[in-house]
């Protein structure tokens, strides 16, 4: 038995900067990610003491009481993850660089991924009210690239189609249960198609950003990748009320469901904490794909035995949405909802998205009236049938007897006087 599997055994026996999704339009030319942080910075660490607003619209403390995590391993496909921050001193493994080998993958320049990890794995320390979805997850970082900027597109660190392949195929064949990708490109490149198609087969479901619009210089809705390929959950985001923003994410096909995305407390480097697209900036689809493979962790802990279709057919078919049967290509399925997605049970009937197990239920017989509408046969008919005839034919005698009386009488001569 392979590590992956033997540890989701495990955990069934222990149940009984940044802000912004990074987008390639060309490779050679990735968009560049703009910060939309508030003024936050390493010479002053500081700590933010506020919750996440995520928390109440998710749901996320009241999920803490059925899973936490524990057990499982999230990867984060993305810049690094820096282990000197407080919150990621512990829970974070080795991982891996797949850009250059010579320094470790829990170093990060971009602080990207860094976020990232924090809004999935945070552990909670004095004074902050950061903490991740699944705090008791462990971060397995991947880092594919260390910048967006020129410079480290002429010096070959920045970020590729190909190197966002490799990393999701690294992360699946490394003991990942969840695969966190807050990146997206328009290319379909095989090389991501068949990581997907590994990651899944190895029993990981990868969670990828839908795109943002605000960091791209595509204009069209246009497929994002890895979200826009089967068994990927494609996250859009949407505002801290839960309204969905046009001038932030893209729409269509690819994305499955929507999270926070605006308003998000999170590590910042090594230095503390920051509040990352604070105030009224555009919610970011980077954080809210992190909220979203958070809570793929408490339903992997709960559900160890499923598979990654099965995972996220849950997230899907429980997030709250004004219609149960109907999708839509701004907010997918809907607002994830951890606590609905660990105790729904899955029975083929379910509204909203097909079931990954069970076919589709048999459409319902047409409603009836409960009542027989059928001609019933009259017993006494026949014997009513033969009375009307007496009858009639006794009418039509009497009448016929009344005029030859009058006709005996009109011939009969008048008498005399």
């Amino acid at each position: 038995m392979s590590p992956h599997w033997l540890r989701r055994g495990l955990a069934a026996l222990a149940a009984a900067t940044l802000g912004t999704t990074l987008l390639i339009a060309q490779p050679v030319a990735p968009a560049h990610a703009t910060s939309s942080s508030q003024d936050c910075s390493t010479d002053t660490p500081a700590l933010v003491a506020a919750s996440p607003p995520a928390f109440d619209a998710l749901g996320v403390r009241q999920a803490w009481e059925l899973a936490t995590g524990a057990g499982t391993v999230v990867a984060v496909v993305d810049s690094g993850v820096n282990v000197a921050n407080v919150h990621l001193r512990e829970g974070v493994l080795p991982g891996v660089n797949l850009v250059r080998g010579t320094d470790p993958a829990t170093t990060d320049a971009e602080g990207h991924g860094t976020v990232a990890a924090s809004v999935i794995a945070a552990r909670g320390v004095e004074g902050s009210g950061l903490m991740g979805v699944a705090f008791e997850a462990e971060i397995l970082p991947v880092r594919v690239y260390y910048a967006t900027s020129e410079e480290a597109q002429e010096q070959g660190v920045a970020l590729t189609a190909d190197r966002i392949a490799a990393g999701i195929r690294w992360a699946a064949e490394n003991g990942a249960d969840v695969i966190n990708v807050s990146l997206s490109t328009t290319e379909n490149v095989p090389a991501m198609a068949e990581a997907v198609r590994v990651a899944t087969a190895n029993g990981a479901l990868v969670v990828a950003s839908a795109g943002n619009r605000e960091t791209s210089t595509v204009a069209e809705d246009v497929p994002r990748y890895p979200a826009a390929y089967p068994g990927v959950l494609g996250v859009s985001a949407v505002d801290v009320n839960g309204a969905w923003v046009p001038g932030a994410s893209y729409t269509g096909e690819w994305v499955d469901v929507v999270a926070t995305g605006q308003q998000v407390p999170a590590a910042f480097h090594w230095a503390g904490d920051c509040v990352q697209a604070p105030g009224d900036a555009l919610p970011s689809s980077s954080w809210a794909t992190a909220y979203v493979s958070g809570a793929a962790a408490l339903v992997a802990q709960a559900h160890p035995g499923e598979t990654p279709d099965q995972w996220a057919h849950r997230l899907m078919v429980t997030a709250s949405r004004s219609q149960p049967a109907d999708r839509d290509d701004r907010v997918g399925w809907g607002l994830v909802q951890p606590v609905a997605a660990i105790e729904f049970i899955d029975d083929g009937s379910a509204p909203g998205p097909a079931s990954p197990i069970h076919p589709a239920p048999e459409p319902a017989p047409a409603p009836t009236s409960g009542i027989d509408l059928s001609p019933i046969e009259d017993p006494m008919a026949p014997t009513r049938a033969i009375a009307l005839w007496w009858m009639i034919g006794g009418v039509a005698f009497g009448a016929l007897v009344v005029l030859i009386a009058r006709l005996g009488s009109a011939r009969r001569p008048a008498r005399r006087r």
